[in-house]
């Protein structure tokens, strides 16, 4: 896909997306509340339990267009550090917020405007104080390495056109030892590109999906093990919501064991012979033990 095409479709997402909230902020000012965005069974609200819908602001489940609810799948604990890919109005947000409790924290992060300024609406009528949304792409996360536990998406990751930097992205910033609980449609291993993009559009969840064998190949390459690919419901010909579960490993030798940047859990010159605590007033051993820094050796 050229760089015109990538841009293109990044931005017909964005304004679908942006769209929705609109609709949902001018329907809250409305008698009776905001009507849900996405009506189909296979997508949006219905596929949280009525008793989490009913804990939250009705601005929230109405903007959900999720395809699952990965906080019912990621095991959240109390104190964990949780980031949601693609967070919208912010209903996974708020779930994961009082899963962790007020000693854990979840983020949130969207690269539109209209989206990010409903959730913080929904946070503050939520009351939710352990909860930060940051504008960005799932493609650049704004956040440094090695400091979440555990990261969800819902129905986000297919709506990418650069799934390899997605994939290496949530890798970086998850802690050694850190998961990932994603709801995303994910096609046949039968099915080509063109025959997905005939049972749907990208902004549809539809034609930018993975299969099921590009899934695992992707999150494998990353870095990641214990790879895990559940199908839930369909939701096309061939075409599936399903549960994407995988763990960073807390060891890791060669690329995957250094940092993107300019350091390693608090190292510089990771896994080379200049390496040097960050901090001086910590050995070397002290700030890899720390860290849990996978450049142990």
């Amino acid at each position: 896909m050229s760089e015109q095409a990538t841009t293109d479709l990044r931005e017909t997402v964005r304004q679908r997306y942006a769209a929705a909230a609109v609709k949902v902020t001018e329907g809250g000012t409305a008698c009776c509340g905001p009507e849900p965005v996405e009506v189909d069974d296979n997508f949006g609200s219905t596929l949280y339990a009525a008793e989490e819908r009913d804990t939250l602001p009705a601005e929230a489940v109405a903007a959900s267009l999720g395809c699952g609810n990965p906080t019912a799948v990621a095991e959240l604990r109390e104190g964990e550090r949780v980031l949601d890919l693609g967070s919208g109005g912010g209903i996974d947000v708020l779930l994961s917020a009082r899963r962790v409790g007020p000693t854990g924290k979840a983020y949130g992060l969207d690269m539109t405007d209209e989206m990010l300024a409903l959730a913080l609406a929904n946070a503050a009528k939520a009351g939710a104080t352990n909860v930060e949304f940051l504008k960005g792409t799932i493609e650049a996360v704004p956040l440094p390495a090695n400091t979440i536990d555990v990261v969800i998406s819902n129905c986000v990751i297919n709506l990418s056109t650069d799934k390899p930097a997605v994939f290496a992205e949530t890798f970086r910033v998850l802690k050694p030892g850190g998961r990932i609980g994603v709801s995303d449609v994910v096609a046949d291993d039968t099915l080509t590109t063109d025959q997905r993009a005939e049972r749907g559009d990208h902004v549809g969840c539809i034609a930018g999906a993975l299969s099921f064998a590009e899934y695992r190949a992707g999150l494998a390459a990353a870095g990641f093990t214990d790879i895990e690919i559940t199908p839930t419901h369909p939701v096309a010909d061939g075409m599936h919501s399903a549960v994407v579960r995988a763990t960073k490993p807390t060891t890791a030798t060669g690329a995957d064991a250094c940092a993107t940047d300019d350091s390693c859990c608090g190292i510089s010159a990771c896994c080379t012979p200049a390496e040097q605590a960050t901090d001086p007033s910590v050995t070397l051993s002290e700030a890899k033990s720390t860290a849990g820094c996978a450049c142990q050796g």
